[in-house]
């Protein structure tokens, strides 16, 4: 069997072709394949307003700064989630409070969130971040409502579920990053991920305020907008207005992503029939947990508005598990180690220990192979061995 990852791009003859006409165009960067892609991508997730930058880390540092966090800044969010989630309140000079997990699902665990903020003055913190985790999304109404009574912001990490969705409690579904609940929303374009840009990243909101702060943000705090000028000295006039970053992201690769997104749905679908193959697989196998699913991500008829960016399985052996798939090609990955346990988050005073339900998480997880090109025979010859080696 050829080597099967835990994710990989789908990168097709369409992709190619997008990115090839985008090279042979007048513009490589800064062009109109970057306004095209936020337009398109803003009405997939339902959203008034996108942004692209080059990655889904520039993401969260544009959107800390619109939200002007800053050293009084108190941020909580997860210990599950790529680091970036916290690092983005670090850069902006703000403080990081970690919430444990919800052990059924990895995501924040709102009711501890809650204890958190109800346990301080109003004003003590400024805001949280939840993470929809491997795609599965965070109850972000009943987050809104803690938020609101708090004066909190909200910035979701959508980057594992762009195409997923909640549904509240009005019954009506609501798409990660749609701007309803929360003040601005990231997507992450990384090859593993759901949409492919190579590097990229998104923003989405519905405040216009924040969305022309990002948009200044994203271009070294510089504008040439003739109605934001202090002066004008003609037409190559420029000012720079904030400290803003080179977090601009490429004409060809936003060509690309334009089109890996007119087949999103497509992948979406696959990704949640290679779920439910692993569900059937896993339901009665001895030692082996699988992470459920949000009860607000499933409808009344069992449709699921979980996006599946990964499959998350708990082993008691894990490492023994990881060893074994590599010796017949399945390379299954952990997602992810604590952010607390990290050497820097340490020497700002965390502790193993601090958050155990995260920590016991961590020791068992393994993602298995999930992409939308993984085919049926690799998936059972994964599904094979993971039950071999658990069974014995």
């Amino acid at each position: 069997m050829k080597p099967i990852p835990y994710g990989r791009q789908h990168i097709t003859e369409a992709d190619i072709q997008a990115v090839v006409e985008t090279l042979q165009s007048d513009f490589l960067t800064q062009g109109p394949k970057v306004a095209e892609f936020e337009q398109a991508f803003a009405r997939y997730v339902g959203a008034k307003y996108a942004v692209a930058v080059s990655n889904g880390t520039a993401a969260l540092h544009l959107c800390a700064m619109a939200l002007n966090v800053n050293e009084n800044s108190r941020v909580i969010t997860t210990p599950i989630t790529f680091v970036a989630s916290a690092n983005c309140v670090r850069y902006c000079g703000g403080t990081v409070e970690f919430a444990d997990i919800d052990p059924a699902t990895a995501l924040i665990d709102i009711a501890q969130v809650r204890q958190m903020v109800e346990g301080k003055p109003k004003g003590y913190y400024s805001g949280i971040i939840p993470v929809d985790f491997a795609g599965n999304p965070v109850n972000l109404e009943e987050l809104r409502e803690l938020a609101d009574e708090h004066g909190l912001w909200i910035i979701e990490d959508a980057a594992h579920s762009p195409g997923g969705f909640f549904v509240d409690s009005k019954g009506e579904r609501q798409l990660c990053g749609n701007g309803k609940f929360a003040e601005l929303a990231i997507f992450s374009f990384h090859p593993v991920k759901h949409i492919a840009t190579s590097e990229g990243g998104m923003v989405t909101t519905n405040d216009e305020e924040l969305y022309k702060k990002l948009l200044l943000y994203r271009t070294h705090g510089i504008t040439r907008d003739p109605e934001l000028l202090e002066e004008n000295h003609g037409g190559w006039y420029m000012e720079m207005q904030a400290l803003g970053y080179n977090y601009r992201i490429p004409d060809m690769l936003c060509a690309l992503g334009i089109s890996q997104l007119a087949r999103a749905d497509e992948g979406m679908a696959r990704r949640r029939e290679i779920a439910q193959v692993y569900d059937e697989a896993f339901a009665d196998a001895a030692g082996i947990t699988v992470l459920n699913t949000n009860p607000a991500a499933l409808t009344e008829v069992g449709e699921t508005g979980h996006a599946y960016h990964l499959y998350v399985i708990q082993v008691a052996d894990r490492k023994g598990l990881y060893d074994y798939l590599r010796k017949y090609n399945i390379f299954a990955q952990v997602h992810y180690i604590p952010a607390h346990t990290m050497p820097y988050y340490r020497s700002l005073g965390y502790r193993k220990g601090d958050f155990p339900k995260a920590e016991l998480y961590y020791q068992a997880c393994l993602s298995l192979p999930m992409y939308p090109s993984l085919t049926d025979e690799e998936q059972q010859f994964v599904i094979e061995k993971v039950k071999e080696f658990c069974k014995d």
